[in-house]
């Protein structure tokens, strides 16, 4: 049994009925002619030998009685993995636009909260040879950085297989069976609420000095923001927009690719970094996008960028995670002056961020009441208010470094990754990279309220970086 971090605890706090706060990883495998090598078999096959090297996915919650502290994790003793792995056949053709919306499909439903809380989807029946593996992750397990470990793992861990199979001189022995682990069983109410009197108690002793760290960095990250020559934004200014509307259950979902090499020619080109220049490029997709719905606001847009807060790339699970709060340019028309706004917002940002300290959000998630914060979110979605006061931001734009290296199980070969977080209430879009090979693969996912055709937006990027490219004097 292993207390769940405040932070964590908050992904399960922030969920409602329309507010899905859970995670999708989408790979698209070129599947070759070889049969037999990509499917529902194979891949439940790969899942069962490789279960005890994956502890995340073996654990559930168990939520404190009342609500008086926060859930555990547990080993849980019901664990089966047909429970969780699932598979479809995409329509005809079977191009990515059928895989979007199966995908989507995916994203309305929540996570059932009595089992680990993940499932994966295996998709047959795309065009060109292709499989695909949509993975759903509670936010509350891992985040991108996390998640990309666990991929790793499990590439990690296909590969040592093939070798023990497919090796030189053919076939080799069966891999040994892999350690079992231990189930635990569920905490009885007496033994929950002792461990949440304990962890009240080291709270309540370290109250004071979480107040007075609070209180100092909130004056010095105001002092700095307030001393630089370009300020960051604060929550609560972004401007409306259509994007920024209460949430339905049901989800929408696009995805492209950009060439890695054409973002790394802009950011050489400026001085700038990789993720400024992904900025600017969604920032001008956004632009034209409101430009052509005739909705265009005076006053740029705010967009949450989440940071990660822990160098550590063998971590899979948990959260380590900040945000920074970045004013993307959408009122600038000129795709450099943009990208060069975006660049000294983003860097202020980080120096105002670096004031209150990397661990201060996780600690002041932990002493959050879980009634407390619970019964806001509900309220703010019950009573939609976000369809009639300004949201505190309006979009939320990630980019997360991906494997470098080309993946590859025998004759499948790992061909794109896509993956993108939760959209939230009065912010219905999100807006998220993975770099994988020479790519970056972006996805978009709104709901039909907020974002009726999220294609329009994805397609929208690729002119946007073409502007940034031409801008910059380097080839298109």
């Amino acid at each position: 049994m292993e207390p769940m971090t405040g932070i964590d605890a908050k992904f399960l706090y922030s969920e409602t009925s329309t507010a899905h706060m859970h995670t999708l990883k989408v790979a698209v495998v070129a599947t070759g002619d070889a049969p037999g090598w990509f499917g529902f078999d194979q891949v439940m096959s790969v899942l069962g030998q490789q279960m005890s090297t994956l502890p995340p996915l073996r654990r559930r919650p168990v939520p404190v009685p009342f609500g008086l502290g926060h859930p555990v994790w547990i080993e849980d003793p019901d664990f089966d993995l047909a429970n969780h792995v699932s598979w479809r056949t995409a329509p005809a053709p079977g191009d990515d636009r059928q895989l979007a919306a199966i995908v989507a499909d995916i994203a309305g439903a929540p996570l059932r909260r009595d089992r680990p809380l993940w499932e994966l989807v295996v998709v047959d029946g795309l065009s060109d040879n292709r499989g695909a593996v949509v993975a759903k992750l509670h936010h509350a397990v891992a985040d991108g950085g996390a998640a990309v470990a666990l991929l790793q793992s499990v590439a990690r861990g296909v590969e040592r297989q093939l070798a023990a199979h497919h090796g030189p001189g053919g076939p080799g022995p069966e891999p040994a069976p892999p350690d079992p682990w231990r189930p635990e069983p569920v905490p009885d109410r007496r033994r929950l609420l002792l461990l949440s009197a304990r962890q009240h108690r080291d709270r309540l002793r370290d109250l004071p000095r979480l107040i007075r760290r609070s209180y100092r960095g909130m004056r010095a990250s105001e002092s700095r923001r307030r001393s630089l020559p370009v300020r960051p934004p604060l929550p609560l200014q972004a401007p409306r927009t259509s994007l920024n509307v209460s949430l339905t259950k049901e989800r929408c979902f696009a995805m492209t690719r950009l060439p890695l090499d054409d973002l790394r020619a802009v950011r050489r080109a400026h001085g700038t970094t990789l993720n400024d220049v992904y900025l600017a490029v969604c920032a001008g997709a956004l632009r034209s996008y409101l430009i052509d719905g005739g909705e265009l606001p005076r006053r740029p847009l705010v967009a949450s960028v989440p940071v990660s807060t822990d160098p550590d790339g063998t971590r899979m699970a948990g959260n380590r995670v900040d945000n920074l709060y970045v004013s993307i340019g959408t009122d600038i028309a000129d795709p450099i002056e943009r990208l060069l706004h975006i660049h000294r917002v983003a860097a202020s940002a980080k120096e105002v961020r670096r004031e209150l300290g990397p661990d201060l959000l996780e600690q002041r998630a932990a002493i959050v009441p879980p009634q407390l914060y619970r019964a806001s979110v509900r309220a703010w979605t019950r009573t939609h208010l976000a369809n009639r006061v300004r949201p505190p931001l309006n979009v939320v734009l990630s980019n997360v470094a991906g494997p470098h290296d080309p993946i590859a199980f025998g004759p499948v070969a790992l061909q794109a990754i896509y993956s993108v977080g939760p959209i939230l209430e009065g912010i219905g879009c999100n807006m998220t990279a993975w770099s994988y090979g020479d790519g970056l693969y972006v996805s978009v996912l709104g709901c039909p309220a907020s974002l009726p055709d999220p294609w329009q937006l994805a397609d929208r990027l690729h002119g946007a970086l073409a502007e940034l490219v031409a801008g910059s004097g380097s080839p298109g």
